[in-house]
């Protein structure tokens, strides 16, 4: 088969491009690939066997279904998309497509029309009746327009004649697939929209991350992403994703915090029918549809010892099998892990795995808390005030002078998180178009009683108290210079032994007190 021209790509996009500005990048891109499925233009990518060898199976580009009623074109196509790596599972009538379709999940379903046991456009009807949204290609060597009509309006992607050629399916299936992966990463920006101001600001602190993102994004290591609640370490995984060379691939995400552990092991790996109850279908794990892009773990602190073991394998072997199964899978997929525990002292505990930990710890980034970049405050409350505003309808709504200062002088708990949602709650509870202060107050946590920075508490003795805010105020600091100690020390006006001293003492983690610049 002679090569294919590339196919065009969703673009690359900075770490710092608004959601709005990335979502018309990945409109665009869908409609570059449907101007090549209309004209048939060339899409290329690199080929390979994909048939399965003895104890390992190749990772499939995707899993594809193939009904038709003639042996032979059944045998062709599944050659001919074996070769081109794809796994291909076949039918010859209308109920053993639908029992293969109940059992597990397929990227893109070929169908014929006509069929010894039914018609394959009413078995379209029935799939999307039953919310079967697998992407299908129509063939028919008895092509009528009121065919391919009545299947484009039942959701077909498109409608070839028999007798197929093969560059054009070819073509007709990659398209098919970068299409759906392009739609479907545009509906998650979407409902991401207005969380991708947790990277604005001038801070030091935030340029120096953007510049760590941009380094790391680079390489093939592990990242370990850490930070508190509401820092935006999900919005850093996405952006190491978009800017690595993985980008084409798909961005997997698992909370880990979020499943039964029982669950956990299924969602990274995938299981097969009848591997526990409930297990009717066959199912690829997020390791497999992470293949050839990132995986995202999300809390991996809270992930169980079990499944930390049989993680760092995957992570070493590179290969996985599906709860249920005896067949090895490779697997090829980046993964960027983050947590807002501290995980040295979950390994000194016997919480998390020392050895899983130095594997995902290849790269490590610290998201700084919002209270330890004041100055971003005002610009992320103006950011979020338009998105806000929008949503609303509420165009003239403005901050004034006042509020901004109001809410550059809260601590933020929450982080960029719990500032989006107050300035939400501003839009939609203050009448007036402009938000002052006591707006501002009567928003945050405790109303208009709520203090900058609160640290007193009745019973709590003076010693305790001073040592919460030494520590706060070192934390800040040593955010705030980016971990340059040296730097920090300047700042304070201390001797960098005695920071040294003073940070340990206070039991800050290693990260926060040890700079590279120690002696």
């Amino acid at each position: 088969m002679a090569p294919r021209a590339a196919h065009p790509t969703i673009e690359a996009h900075s770490a710092t491009a608004t959601t709005d500005e990335r979502i018309r990048v990945t409109e665009r891109a869908i409609g570059r690939a449907m101007s090549d499925w209309s004209l048939h233009g060339s899409v290329g990518s690199a080929s390979g066997p994909g048939a399965p060898g003895a104890t390992i199976e190749r990772m499939a580009r995707a899993h594809v279904i193939v009904v038709d009623d003639e042996p032979s074109i059944l045998t062709t196509l599944q050659k001919a998309l074996s070769l081109e790596g794809y796994a291909v599972d076949v039918a010859g009538g209308v109920k053993v497509a639908e029992e293969k379709l109940r059992k597990r999940t397929y990227d893109i379903c070929l169908l014929d029309v006509t069929l010894p046991d039914g018609d394959g456009v009413d078995l379209l009807q029935r799939m999307r009746a039953s919310k079967n949204e697998t992407p299908v290609i129509v063939m028919s060597g008895h092509a009528t327009i009121d065919a391919a009509v009545r299947a484009v309006r039942l959701g077909a992607l498109n409608f070839l004649e028999k007798p197929l050629n093969t560059d054009a399916l070819l073509i007709a299936i990659e398209t098919a697939l970068r299409l759906t992966r392009a739609e479907a990463e545009a509906l998650d920006l979407r409902r991401a929209a207005g969380a991708t101001g947790e990277l604005i600001g001038e801070s030091g602190a935030i340029k120096k991350l953007v510049e760590q993102i941009g380094r790391a994004a680079k390489s093939a290591a592990s990242v370990l992403v850490t930070g508190e609640r509401g820092t935006g370490k999900e919005l850093v995984a996405r952006a190491i994703h978009t800017l690595s060379p993985r980008a084409k691939g798909p961005l997997e995400k698992l909370n880990c915090a979020a499943l039964p552990s029982e669950l956990i092991e299924s969602e990274l790996f995938g299981h097969e029918v009848g591997a526990f109850t409930g297990a009717t279908k066959q199912r690829r794990g997020k390791f497999e549809r992470a293949g050839g892009g990132t995986l995202f773990l999300d809390e991996v602190g809270d992930m169980p010892l079990p499944m930390q073991a049989k993680l760092l394998r995957v992570l070493q072997e590179r290969e996985i099998e599906r709860v249920g199964g005896s067949e090895t899978i490779a697997v090829d997929v980046r993964v960027v892990a983050a947590t807002n525990r501290d995980l040295l002292a979950a390994c000194e505990s016997g919480a998390f795995r020392p050895d899983l930990y130095d594997r995902i710890n290849v790269l490590p980034l610290a998201i700084p808390p919002l209270r330890a970049r004041r100055d971003d405050v005002p610009q992320l409350a103006r950011h979020f005030l338009l998105l806000a505003a929008h949503a609303n309808d509420r165009r003239d709504v403005r901050l004034e002078g006042d509020a901004i200062t109001a809410l550059a002088g809260y601590s933020w708990p929450g982080n960029v998180r719990e500032l989006k949602n107050v300035i939400e709650r501003l839009v939609i509870l203050t009448p007036d178009d402009a938000i002052r202060a006591e707006d501002v107050r009567n928003c945050l946590p405790g109303g208009s009683a709520a203090k900058a920075a609160g640290i007193y508490r009745p019973g709590v003795p003076m010693r305790v108290l001073v040592e919460e805010a030494e520590r706060v105020i070192l934390q800040e600091a040593i955010a705030h210079h980016g971990g340059q100690m040296s730097a920090t020390a300047r700042a304070l006006d201390l001797e960098r032994s005695h920071l040294y001293k003073k940070a340990r003492s206070l039991g800050l983690r290693r990260g926060e007190a040890d700079g590279e610049d120690e002696a």
